[in-house]
């Protein structure tokens, strides 16, 4: 698998783990290559339609756990708690961690804060899960328009 490829695969490979996670990894495998590619074909226009859209990646990933707590009946705490949740998740229960992790986060965070009852703190858990499976499908498109954009500039 050439360079162009396995970047492609691995972006894609990712959907399912948090951000910082992959940059990690990402940079990790990719420093052979990046030490034999040449940045020459990349403007500052290039970089700056990609930085945005890496902005675009986290605030899409945000909101959409945000819609899903709160379409749930979830609070701000519910929210911080399932953000929480997503980042430690992976680290806690390394597998399985990317899905209980919010959840859990945002149950705990509506007990604890809002004195919500176990069956509500369970919906609005359930509700990150769905923000977050939303996200991963909101962050495939918009990866996949950034490969599109770094394909034409390449090719």
């Amino acid at each position: 698998m050439d360079a162009d490829h396995s970047v492609i695969y691995y972006r894609f490979c990712g959907l399912g783990f948090s951000d910082y996670s992959k940059c990690a990894v990402f940079a990790w495998r990719f420093y052979p290559v990046w030490n034999s590619f040449s940045f020459e074909p990349f403007n500052w226009l290039f970089w700056t339609i990609q930085v945005l859209f890496v902005l675009l990646l986290f605030g899409a990933d945000y909101v959409a756990n945000m819609i899903g707590v709160k379409k749930y009946g979830g609070s701000k705490a519910g929210v911080w708690g399932s953000t929480i949740g997503l980042l430690a998740g992976p680290f806690v229960i390394p597998v399985l961690g990317i899905l209980i992790g919010p959840f859990l986060g945002a149950v705990i965070a509506e007990l604890a804060v809002n004195k919500a009852s176990f069956n509500d703190a369970l919906k609005i858990g359930f509700g990150s899960v769905i923000g977050f499976v939303s996200s991963a499908a909101a962050k495939a498109v918009i990866q996949g328009v950034m490969i599109t954009y770094f394909l034409i500039v390449v090719l």
